[in-house]
């Protein structure tokens, strides 16, 4: 009997990459191996899963990692610069694991990206992006770029946190008027998009896009009412939201949000117009799940330093 393909996801222990690892699982006919640097954190995989370094220091490492591999499915990212991890970092750190891949002979690569990668070089986050986009097509391998804006999920941390913020805070301040929009994808959903990614042909790009559209005070207003947490919600100046968002950092050993996240938010970079890339309702999901949403705060940097624990744990 010929062996299984294989495929590889990077962090399969994490978020997107452990719902493309599930689905991959459950279809059963590849093998998984995941590139992680977080080999100790909780495995609900089991002996289905192979764990190996996700080796940025050793290219020759990276590269036997991907030997033989049909399809890589890069989730690789940082969301801000820390003293742990900067954009800088993931940029050349994602660059050895393309120049691996195509060294190894990978067949294709699904590559995550965001919205409107583009269009904002003077942000770093979406400047890391776009370069990156271009590095990939600069390899000349078959590839799929797809570009989500919000994820929600299990694990999330957009969605949870302003339930936190909202079961925890006397009031909620959105930047400005809060009408700038946003359309959050489940992270099933896209999981299931990057999976039919791998099965499509040549360079493709896809925006990863939910089937519900929010402006960014409907969706808080909208979570307010689901978890029944009464708040008033007041506009505020981005500068002074930012600043109360520094004040509690703090308290919740976390960066809440960026001047960065912040700008690419009101500039509207986490809208598209494309069709849904999925059926999941945030509405309907947030309405299942309102009892513990937002129970617990969700850190980025916890996640980043405890690498043996599970991202539910953190």
């Amino acid at each position: 009997m010929a062996e299984k393909p294989l495929h590889v996801v990077t962090g399969a222990l994490g978020y997107t990459g452990q719902s493309v690892t599930e689905q991959l699982l459950v279809q059963g006919d590849v093998r998984v191996r995941t590139l992680t640097n977080s080999p100790d954190r909780p495995n609900p995989f089991g002996d289905a899963l192979e764990i190996h370094r996700l080796a940025f220091d050793d290219a020759d490492e990276l590269a036997r990692s991907l030997d033989g591999v049909e399809v890589l499915y890069n989730t690789y990212w940082v969301r801000f610069n820390h003293k742990l991890f900067t954009f800088e970092q993931a940029v050349a750190n994602t660059k050895c694991l393309f120049d691996a891949a195509k060294r190894a002979g990978v067949k294709r690569i699904v590559h995550v990206s965001i919205l409107h990668a583009e269009e904002a070089d003077d942000l770093g986050y979406y400047k890391g992006k776009h370069e990156l986009e271009q590095a990939l097509e600069a390899t000349g391998l078959s590839h799929a770029i797809v570009r989500p804006g919000v994820l929600f999920g299990r694990g999330d941390i957009l969605v949870n946190n302003i339930s936190w913020v909202l079961r925890h805070l006397p009031l909620f301040g959105v930047f400005g008027d809060g009408a700038y929009r946003l359309r959050p994808l489940h992270v099933d959903d896209m999981a299931r998009l990057m999976i039919d990614q791998a099965g499509a042909t040549g360079t493709t790009r896809v925006d990863a896009v939910g089937p519900e559209g929010f402006s960014y005070r409907e969706l808080v207003q909208t979570i307010s009412r689901i978890i029944n947490v009464r708040r008033m919600i007041v506009s505020v100046p981005p500068g002074i939201g930012y600043v109360v968002g520094r004040c509690l950092n703090p308290i919740v050993k976390d960066v809440i949000i960026t001047r960065e996240e912040i700008t690419g938010l009101m500039r509207g970079l986490l809208d598209s117009d494309e069709p849904a890339a999925g059926e999941t309702h945030l509405t309907q999901w947030a309405q299942t799940h309102r009892l513990s949403l937002g129970r617990c705060y969700a850190s980025e940097v916890g996640r980043r330093k405890i690498r043996d624990k599970g991202y539910g744990q953190l």
